[in-house]
């Protein structure tokens, strides 16, 4: 898959399971070549030395999406020119979100957009 300006990758999983690891396959294939660190206690970093730019949002200390909204990481979720990754996405669906469930409206691309959700367990199945 060929990521493409717009698209967000929302990431999922327990400590340790590997999100960043993922960041930094994406960010090498769109041609980054600054080294991809967490964002965990800065939030974002942003990478635009790629064929896109490329952010990187940690929202793990983050409880919900009135203070994702306080911290300014709200436009990032429809990124006009470049990909976002946010490792800890289910904090931007709410509370209570599992995969297999339907996305929340909040979380839901804007009309004219497409989403494609992916799930991928720690078994190696997707759906």
């Amino acid at each position: 898959v060929e990521l493409r300006p717009g698209w967000v990758v929302g990431l999922i999983g327990d400590l340790g399971t590997g999100k960043t690891q993922l960041v930094k396959g994406i960010a090498a294939g769109l041609g980054i070549t600054d080294t991809v660190t967490s964002p965990t206690f800065a939030l974002l970093q942003e990478y635009d030395d790629g064929r896109l730019p490329l952010a990187h949002i940690d929202l793990y200390r983050l409880e919900s999406q009135l203070e994702i909204v306080g911290a300014g990481l709200e436009h990032y979720l429809t990124p006009p020119d470049g990909v976002t990754a946010v490792e800890w996405f289910e904090r931007w669906l709410g509370g209570g979100w599992q995969p297999g469930q339907a996305l929340p409206e909040s979380a839901q691309p804007n009309v004219g957009q497409v989403l494609r959700l992916v799930l991928f367990s720690d078994e190696g199945e997707t759906k």
